[in-house]
């Protein structure tokens, strides 16, 4: 089947297949003898490799098959064992021909290890294919996830947990029979689906039908129950209350608070906000599942979003300047922290100290010191970004600028040696100097900390089961689209099917829009000429705009031009000088 044997080392193979130099392959076995860690995940934690190469060269190593963990098209084989027996050996039922079972791994020697215990259940031949071990880790988790976290019993009940003084988790609820509270059940068991479906957020809505549920999943609102009668929302508003620890007498003002579920052996935050309205209250419930979120150790990446490829060299020139910041833009919910997290954890070296400030901390970063906010402590982001300074840190994460003196303090960190990474809420990268501007900050204080911009959106991607659809010339010119110019573009449609549950899509991910401060966009910025101007001059410079790297996806099959149109803005206003030449389509929409 294999030899054990290796053939030649990772190195080796890197720069016989042309994923590395020869002078890259050195450095890393220089930190290898250092680290005595292994060389093909130092390739991949320098960039020199990605984790897909990893597997392929592992698969050479070892004389056996490679293959992508997301070809998989049988997911019936999953059945054959037992999800926690996969789970735990880390080997996937991925293929089946001829009475021969294959399995996907992403380490041969985990094969051997379970092989006697896979063939006392299962009578098949058996072979293996290597898989980049990161994507096998995410299918195991979505794997794991697709189980029910906790038996909806009469038993059911989730603890409700917060933590004291001292750090321990306690358990601050009164015991309440399951048979007396329904409300209770109904809580527990939506939380317990909300989270197996991997929703963001929770929607508790009242209306003149009864109380509405509804899932925020891909950025997308799901209703997954119809109206409940439950005599108004007050029952179920109240108890998330006493879980959040909130006022239950005050129906007249908004409320927002926050709570910790212990789910099978794990907690799990979440953030509430309470707002009343014309049928009571409606509760919109955040669901933070920090453990499934959190990486292990290397795991988060810039390579991993999928970017092209001038646009991933730019972002990691970008993050590994000695000073200056790095400002990320878009609303809430585009996926402005994860980038940023991304971009730590590759210049999360053992040399430097790294400090972020968050409200809240949603992913925990190994070998990175992160500080929450709590506002009712005092301690915010101004407050605690002082103290920071007194750390030495070399690189500072402030999770948002909200106000004028975070703004300041961090503009002068970037300013005196730090390397700042930031989100700040902006529609545009453009409009980011506006917003500085209206919290009292000088332009030229701010274009000279900065060194770039990053404004940032998620877009849903096709499933497996999308369609060709032919697109209509009012559909492309309402797009803002030359029908001359796509006329041979194929486009797709989202379709439906079990892997998707019927969504048509499946999963989510970045665009961005890059603008590097070059001396000519700084003097603009200054000058506060108009956006017509600056948006000329940075497509002069090579950047992508969101709608053209929106559109870029479309004419990939990635996704939808419907799903294109409600990410981005379409710019009747666009200049002339825009162009498809990086897609390859012409010189002009």
């Amino acid at each position: 089947m294999f030899n054990l044997k290796k053939k030649k080392r990772i190195g080796e193979l890197a720069v016989e297949l042309g994923f590395m130099t020869e002078e890259q392959k050195n450095s890393i076995l220089a930190q290898k003898n250092i680290s005595g860690r292994l060389m093909g995940q130092l390739c991949v934690e320098q960039g020199f490799i990605s984790d897909e190469q990893l597997a392929q060269l592992i698969a050479k190593q070892y004389s056996c098959k490679y293959a992508r963990i997301d070809s998989m098209n049988e997911p019936e084989l999953l059945k054959l064992l037992d999800i926690d027996f996969i789970v735990k050996n880390k080997i996937v039922p991925f293929n089946f021909y001829d009475n021969h079972l294959v399995f996907a791994v992403a380490d041969p020697i985990n094969y051997f290890k379970v092989i006697e215990e896979i063939e006392i259940l299962l009578e098949y031949d058996f072979s293996f294919v290597i898989v980049s071990s990161r994507k096998l880790d995410k299918f195991l988790k979505k794997l794991e996830a697709s189980k029910d976290l906790v038996d909806v019993s009469e038993e059911m009940r989730l603890s409700v947990v917060k933590e004291s003084d001292k750090g321990e988790y306690e358990i601050s609820t009164e015991k309440v029979d399951s048979e007396e509270s329904p409300v209770v059940k109904l809580i527990d068991s939506t939380i317990l689906d909300a989270i197996n479906k991997n929703a963001s957020d929770i929607h508790f809505e009242g209306s003149g039908r009864g109380l509405i549920i509804r899932y925020r999943i891909d950025g997308m609102l799901h209703q997954i129950t119809d109206p409940m009668d439950m005599g108004g929302t007050n029952p179920v508003i109240s108890r998330l209350k006493v879980m959040s620890e909130l006022d239950i007498s005050e129906k007249r003002i908004p409320q927002d608070g926050r709570f910790k579920l212990k789910i099978k052996d794990r907690f799990v935050d979440f953030r509430i906000s309470v707002l009343p309205t014309i049928f009571g209250e409606d509760a919109v419930v955040r669901i933070l599942d920090q453990q499934r979120m959190a990486p292990v150790k290397g795991d988060l990446n810039l390579g991993d979003m999928e970017l092209e490829k001038i646009e991933l060299f730019r972002l990691r020139r970008q993050i590994k300047a000695p000073y200056g910041m790095f400002l990320m833009t878009g609303p809430t919910g585009s996926g402005k922290t994860t980038t940023l997290y991304r971009a730590l954890s590759e210049v999360n070296r053992k040399n430097s100290k790294i400090i972020t400030i968050e409200d809240p901390v949603e992913y925990q970063l190994q070998g990175i010191t992160q500080i929450p906010v709590n506002e009712k402590k005092g301690l915010t982001f101004s407050r605690g970004l002082r103290s920071i300074l007194r750390h030495d840190p070399d690189r500072i994460l402030v999770g948002e600028i909200r106000d004028s003196e975070t703004a300041q303090i961090a503009l002068q960190s970037a300013l005196t040696g730090h390397q700042v990474f930031a989100t700040v809420h902006a529609n545009s990268s453009f409009e980011v100097i506006n917003r500085f501007v209206h919290m009292g900050i000088e332009p030229y204080n701010l274009v000279t900390a900065l060194n770039c911009i990053v404004a940032q959106r998620l877009i849903r991607k096709l499933c497996r089961c999308k369609v060709k659809r032919k697109m209509s010339e009012k559909m492309l010119v309402e797009s803002g689209l030359n029908p001359k110019k796509f006329q041979h573009i194929t486009f797709y449609d989202a379709y439906g099917c079990e892997n998707c549950k019927g969504t048509g899509y499946d999963g989510r991910k970045a665009i961005i829009e890059h603008v590097e401060l070059d001396g000519d966009i700084r003097e603009m910025f200054i000058k506060q000429v108009s956006t017509l101007v600056l948006k000329k001059h940075a497509l002069d410079k090579g950047v992508v705009f969101l709608r053209d790297a929106a559109i870029n996806e479309v004419i990939k099959g990635v996704t939808t031009l419907e799903e294109a149109n409600r990410v981005t803005f379409i710019d009747s206003a666009r200049p002339e000088t825009a162009n498809l030449s990086n897609y390859g389509v012409g010189k002009k929409f």
